[in-house]
């Protein structure tokens, strides 16, 4: 499934959710920017963080990088035509060099100045890039996890532009009074959310609503937040001897918008005997991650006309049953700049 966006453009002053002062300000934090099979050794890819453009490339030995856009040379755009060859990033402009430590290292008529190019800090992590980013330009206060097994890696992702923070896009897990009623689902808790430092994590068993032999049909989801940028959702699939993993990757590109990227993996629960038996079933986990996705994306879809409308409420007034967003309110402080 294409990653695409398919929502129209509008005018946040026009939205009840636009006005700046409502808004909560970008959140520290990994990103997603780019699936690690995109970012092929020599491509130059642009992607949209906090308002700015990061140009990722991956070098001839396939180490990712990611630069601020503009070179310190006279500040032509590295991702409108720049290039890769072998370690070096080279501008479109004029073709200076900017070696993997961000140095200028060669111009093609002379001795290279003494030039920069600032780095953001990136992780590749089960196919992903992630980036960090924080207000205050403080580098990283915890590494990026990795959120399922090494060896797993995405092979189906989706993905559009929603116009709401990212905190209002994660906290929708959280949120277990609009599952049954926006989306037909029954829900009972078996584990409830436990914060541990940038993480969070909760359990819930999760089915169909409704009649029908259906609603006997409930599937374990364990959620795992890594700060506001990622949730991944493990369900187990005992019968089919899998897990699947599903990922919501929230990225903040302006005020207000967030694109979302969601993402799904199957794995064996147990490791294949033989290469033979391995190979055998990857179709098997391919076909399983786009099903899972299509219905992750269906349920998305029920959200997004809520969240493209609503506003962020900065002090909701919670009532019994929405404990679990009042801890996960609390939790969140933690990546915004101290008032």
């Amino acid at each position: 499934m294409a990653v695409g966006n398919d929502l129209p453009q509008a005018r946040d002053r026009h939205r009840p959710g636009g006005d700046p002062e409502r808004q909560p300000p970008y959140p520290s934090g990994w990103f997603f920017l780019a699936l690690a099979r995109e970012l092929t050794p020599g491509r130059v890819l642009t992607r949209r963080l906090a308002d700015e453009d990061v140009v990722l490339y991956r070098t001839a030995d396939g180490r990712p990088y990611a630069v601020r856009p503009y070179c310190p040379h006279l500040g032509a755009h590295f991702g409108a035509g720049g290039t890769v060859e072998g370690q070096n990033l080279v501008c479109p402009f004029h073709h200076f060099a900017f070696a993997p430590d961000g140095t200028c290292v060669s111009t093609p008529d002379g001795r290279p100045p003494r030039a920069h190019v600032e780095h953001h800090t990136i992780r590749e992590r089960n196919g992903f890039v992630f980036g960090w980013y924080a207000p205050d330009g403080k580098p990283p206060a915890w590494d990026a996890p990795e959120t399922a097994p090494p060896e797993v890696r995405a092979t189906a992702s989706w993905g559009t532009e929603i116009h709401a923070p990212a905190q209002e896009l994660a906290e929708n897990s959280l949120d277990y009074r609009h599952l049954p009623v926006v989306h037909q689902v029954t829900l009972k808790e078996l584990d409830p959310p436990q914060a541990e430092g940038p993480y969070l994590r909760t359990r819930l068993r999760l089915g169909p609503a409704g009649p029908g032999p259906l609603t006997r049909f409930q599937v374990d989801h364990s959620f795992l937040m890594a700060g506001l940028g990622c949730l991944r959702i493990e369900q187990p699939l005992p019968l089919l001897g899998v897990v699947v993993y599903l990922w919501a990757l929230h990225t903040p590109t302006a005020p207000a918008r967030t694109r979302l990227h969601l993402a799904a993996a199957c794995a064996d629960m147990r490791p294949a005997r033989t290469a033979a038996r391995s190979s055998l079933r990857r179709p098997l986990h391919r076909a399983l991650a786009r099903t899972m996705l299509r219905l992750a994306v269906g349920k998305v879809r029920d959200d997004i006309p809520i969240w493209n409308a609503k506003r962020h409420e900065p002090r909701p007034r919670l009532t019994v049953g929405d404990e679990a967003i009042g801890l996960y309110r609390h939790w969140v402080r933690q990546f915004y700049p101290t008032p």
